[in-house]
């Protein structure tokens, strides 16, 4: 399977990345997955290229596709007037409107404070659904508190697993194949019971 993370963190390191990584390590600890992170940061001129002449450019379309291919999706966004960022929305606004149908999203947020908490269900959570993917249930807020203190590690492990049990169902969903036909006698047959005794 490939996990696809997609990180809109600016600075350097980035709490924004940091959490990003361990939910990745997390739903892979559960589900083992091909893990690809995505930068947005290094994409930035790229993606305001693209808004503007409706092109991508070859790192962007590499990251557009790996998006798109990805059997689950985690997405992360540090907190910019009390919603996602700039960089993180316009990424996902040169992304195809079709390449979400029915994938798995965790969706995290990184803030200074846990006042901004529900950027999560006021903006990351109607985003996605816009976007048609099937967003785990259990969002992950890190304020600069929250960094070593017990509630964190729950939060990331249950949200992880709930993205992993979505990742492993649809990996071993087969497409629909065309139906097979048994002889009515075959399943009588299978039944033991003869034709004559119908």
């Amino acid at each position: 399977m490939k996990l696809v993370v997609v990180s809109a963190g600016l600075s350097v390191p980035s709490s924004t990345r940091l959490l990003a990584d361990r939910l990745a390590n997390a739903t892979a600890g559960v589900a083992p997955a091909e893990i690809q992170v995505v930068e947005l940061r290094d994409l930035a001129v790229e993606i305001a290229h693209n808004l503007t002449n409706g092109f991508p450019g070859k790192k962007l379309a590499a990251a557009l596709d790996a998006v798109a291919e990805a059997d689950g999706l985690i997405a992360v966004t540090p907190v910019f007037s009390a919603s996602y960022s700039g960089l993180f929305k316009s990424f996902f606004d040169v992304l195809d409107k079709d390449a979400l149908v029915g994938k798995p999203v965790l969706i995290a947020a990184t803030g200074g404070s846990a006042r901004h908490s529900l950027v999560l269900e006021h903006a990351l959570r109607p985003l996605f659904a816009y976007l048609r993917a099937v967003v785990v249930p259990t969002g992950v807020y890190a304020a600069s508190e929250d960094w070593g203190a017990e509630g964190l590690p729950g939060r990331i492990e249950r949200a992880a697993g709930e993205l992993a049990t979505l990742m492993r169902g649809l990996s071993t969903a087969r497409p629909a194949t065309e139906p097979t036909v048994v002889p009515f006698a075959d399943q009588l047959a299978a039944l033991n019971i003869s034709p004559s005794g119908v």
